[in-house]
């Protein structure tokens, strides 16, 4: 059961595309580690879970990029929230294209 999910791009300040895609895994992983629902795309990557964790990850994600080496990140995020019931899952939303 959910209640809101979250599309997230990190752009990290970097020298290179290779450094950059190095961060960007970092910040996966940290993804990852909550154990929530996610999907990685090649712009974004949607999170479903309860509206405080994600903000929580949100918040994570800027940092964890930082610590990983990066001078300045930007990011760009969408939410959905429904306070009251579940949102449509990632898989009702995208099974019929996969």
């Amino acid at each position: 059961m959910f209640n809101a999910s979250m599309a997230i791009q990190v752009l990290p300040r970097a020298e290179c595309s290779g450094e950059m895609v190095a961060i960007v895994d970092r910040v996966i992983e940290y993804i990852a580690g909550y154990g929530l629902k996610y999907f990685v795309g090649p712009f974004e990557t949607v999170i479903e879970g309860d509206y405080d964790i994600l903000m929580e990850i949100l918040k994570g994600c800027q940092l964890i990029a930082i610590e990983a080496g990066a001078p300045s990140v930007m990011s760009y995020v969408k939410i959905n929230y429904h306070p009251n019931d579940e949102g449509l899952s990632i898989e009702e939303k995208t099974a019929k294209y996969h």
